[in-house]
């Protein structure tokens, strides 16, 4: 019998990318690195990294072919709420 795969949602797949991006520190990371360490396609990772950027959450440092990702003071602060929040939603066994 196959188990049915639990789809991430929005709240969950923003906490892996910022999860991500903050494990890489100082040196930043690429996005097609945050797509596989996520397990987030391509296209949707460009989506998601907008409104990161967007919302001051990652800043975004254009070189040569791409960009490099940073995880700023404020994302670090939400990165650590949301984490606090998912925890209490586990323990209510709520799905988020």
């Amino acid at each position: 019998m196959m188990v049915k795969q639990q789809y991430r949602s929005e709240i969950g797949i923003l906490s892996d990318i910022l999860s991500v991006i903050a494990d890489s520190g100082r040196n930043g990371v690429t996005i097609s690195t945050v797509s596989r360490m996520a397990n987030v396609s391509y296209n949707s990772i460009n989506e998601k990294c907008k409104k990161i950027v967007d919302a001051n959450l990652v800043k975004s440092i254009k070189d040569g072919r791409g960009c490099t990702f940073f995880i700023t003071e404020k994302g670090v602060i939400f990165l650590e709420q949301l984490r606090r929040f998912t925890d209490v939603m586990k323990s209510m066994n709520i799905r988020y």
